[in-house]
């Protein structure tokens, strides 16, 4: 990312009541970390929550925050993160494999 749209993502944690420094940084490896992992532990997840989100941050809050983040920046910072950001959804939104009981 350019350094315009970094420093304009430390003056948003900085100014910004639902923001501490270092949260947007955060919010992104969250996601990243999260798209990566295998099918059976987001389906898990997905299902019952994730016990350790309550210590190390909930993904998919995290996604929401990154959406509330852009929205709040200038188009040019927002569409910066927003090329960071869709590439850990375009995994998100790859389509699984077909599931076949057999082959386990």
């Amino acid at each position: 990312m350019s350094s315009s749209a970094l420093s304009e993502i430390v003056r948003l944690e900085r100014t910004r009541n639902y923001l501490q420094p270092g949260d947007i940084s955060t919010a992104v490896r969250l996601w990243k970390d999260y798209v990566h992992h295998p099918e059976h532990l987001l389906w898990h997840d997905y299902e019952w929550g994730n016990v350790h989100w309550y210590c190390c941050g909930n993904p998919l809050e995290a996604r929401a925050l990154l959406d509330t983040v852009m929205r709040a920046m200038t188009p040019r910072s927002a569409s910066e993160l927003r090329r960071v950001v869709s590439r850990f959804d375009a995994v998100w939104n790859h389509p699984s494999p077909p599931y076949h009981p057999d082959d386990g």
